[in-house]
């Protein structure tokens, strides 16, 4: 049966994995990822447009406009995207989040594991925990990355208007992320607070070890012959 520290130990690392697999399931679900003021105009009218909205779905409302109003409009993001490198890029932000997700479960399941039990020095133990939390954050910072990337660079907010408001141009752009974009550095916190667990755990069995080999090497040496 495991120890008393290691049951604590690791059940500590379970807490941290836990908590890490909420936190990517809420950045996958909320909405709050970015929010984008777009100043747009036509040969009628002008207004400025808030686009709110995550990885799935979002709202586009008019905060200010002359001449036209324009009603509140619900969208889904990955079918505004269909057919452009944007779809490509937002799909792959998706595909690594959901691949953290699995990671953090995983992570989770072996510190739970080694709660309640003593694996032999495989994938099981500490090492399987160092594994999946590597992965999981590698995955949040490749899709930190490539969300920005579009953002950024591909102008993400603007061809979803230009999808979602035809017979429009824009003038020009202002982007904010939201909590759920920042969220993923919490993330980020947990996955070194579980690693940082496990060194303890391993630091704290190592000096043990060290302890019990002390009476052997300072035992006498008749003694030890005897």
């Amino acid at each position: 049966m495991p120890s008393v520290e290691k049951k604590l130990l690791f059940l500590s690392a379970f807490l941290t994995s836990l908590a890490a697999l909420v936190v990517v399931c809420s950045v996958l679900g909320t909405q709050a990822w970015v929010t984008s003021r777009i100043a747009m105009s036509n040969s009628n009218s002008s207004s400025t447009i808030v686009l709110t909205y995550g990885l799935l779905r979002g709202v586009s409302s008019q905060e200010e406009f002359s001449g036209l109003g324009l009603p509140t409009q619900y969208f889904e993001v990955i079918s505004q995207l269909k057919g452009s490198d944007l779809h490509t890029i937002h799909s792959l932000v998706i595909l690594f989040l959901v691949l953290a997700m699995l990671c953090s479960l995983l992570s989770a399941g072996l510190n739970l594991y080694n709660t309640i039990s003593n694996p032999a020095q495989t994938f099981l133990g500490p090492s399987g925990v160092y594994a999946s939390n590597a992965f999981n954050v590698f995955f949040i910072i490749l899709s930190m990355i490539l969300f920005a990337v579009n953002m950024q660079i591909n102008n993400l907010s603007v061809a979803l208007v230009k999808k979602i408001y035809q017979h429009w141009s824009y003038r020009e752009a202002t982007h904010r992320y939201g909590y759920s974009y920042w969220l993923m550095l919490l993330v980020l916190l947990l996955d070194g607070a579980t690693t940082g667990i496990i060194v303890a755990f391993q630091h704290m069995r190592y000096k043990k070890r060290q302890q019990q080999k002390r009476p052997m090497e300072y035992a006498p040496k008749d003694g030890m012959l005897f």
